[in-house]
């Protein structure tokens, strides 16, 4: 399969005319599922025609965006597409790919902002440790009714305000839990 560039090396790819496709990096032909992966990891590639050595990366690019929007969740409004058709012709054509291209960037960025802020809240947050113990508890506690379930992970240490009660309970919990296996076997 693919490996990734190094040192921001680009991987060329080559079509052929029978529409198969050539890593020269890894010496293997691949298919469109093994470039999607290959942009969803990073990996900078380039896409010529074997003959006639035109890239033709663009191309293959809103190929494999038709088979996703075709073959799995459709990401696309339809809305979207028809303003993005009708932009096609338009005077301000040019200016559409410099505009998703930046919207695209602000949203990754904003994306990844929010990701981190939101584990930085819950890593700080007694509450949401308080939440995670009480989920691993009943999650200990419903493996019990559902023989054949996966065992739940022991709880984790619980808060030091409440130190004492969280472990009076976790005992009561692995005691009850010995009873209801020894009761179900």
């Amino acid at each position: 399969m693919a490996t990734e560039s190094k040192d921001g090396d680009t991987v060329i790819i080559k079509k052929y005319a029978n529409r198969r496709l050539y890593n020269t990096r890894s010496s293997s032909y691949i298919t469109l599922d093994h470039l999607s992966k290959m942009t969803r990891e990073g990996v900078e590639y380039k896409v010529l025609d074997a003959k006639t050595g035109v890239d033709i990366t663009h191309q293959i690019l809103t190929q494999i965006i038709m088979e996703e929007e075709s073959s799995g969740e459709q990401m696309l409004p339809v809305s979207f597409l028809r303003q993005l058709i009708s932009m096609y012709g338009n005077s301000m054509q040019s200016l559409v790919p410099h505009y998703l291209e930046a919207s695209m960037d602000s949203f990754r960025a904003n994306q990844t902002k929010l990701s981190k802020a939101f584990e930085d809240s819950l890593g700080n947050n007694p509450l949401a440790r308080l939440a995670e113990q009480n989920m691993a508890m009943f999650k200990v506690a419903a493996s019990a009714f559902m023989p054949g379930a996966e065992k739940a992970e022991s709880p984790p240490a619980p808060v030091e305000a409440a130190n004492d009660e969280f472990s009076v309970l976790r005992d009561q919990m692995a005691e009850m839990q010995k009873k209801l296996d020894a009761l179900t076997k």
